[in-house]
């Protein structure tokens, strides 16, 4: 199982420089979770960016994959990673998601560079 963070998905609409190493986990749908978090970053991003189409057909793309919405549990284990990695609210609940389906997370967050489970690609700029 796969998690892509909202860097990933960003690079991977955006064409940037490491968007076909993201473009495996997005591409293996049957494998890939998508925490609702990351719908919501997203598409504000890219509506803000590109426009509502853009951002529309994003979360289209998106849906593709098995959509996790936050439950208590999942906010309560969110609120435990944050504490034990001194993560954001949102980078908390997309790893306690990562983690509660036994997912690799993948990224360009810094934040998760030396994180158990997570996959950190280095940031490229695009030529």
């Amino acid at each position: 199982m796969n998690v892509v963070d909202s860097s990933g998905w960003l690079e991977f609409f955006g064409e940037g420089a490491n968007a076909a190493i993201f473009a495996q986990p997005i591409e293996g749908v049957r494998e890939l979770i998508v925490p609702s978090i990351i719908v919501y970053e997203v598409y504000k991003l890219m509506n803000r960016q590109r426009g509502i189409r853009f951002a529309l057909r994003a979360v289209n793309a998106m849906q593709l994959g098995t959509v996790i919405d936050l439950t208590t549990e999942l906010a309560i284990a969110s609120a435990e990673v944050s504490l034990r990695e001194s993560l954001p609210m949102a980078d908390s609940i997309i790893l306690a998601t990562s983690r509660a389906y036994d997912a690799t997370l993948w990224t360009q967050e810094a934040d998760f560079a030396n994180i158990s489970g997570v996959k950190y690609i280095a940031r490229k700029e695009s030529p």
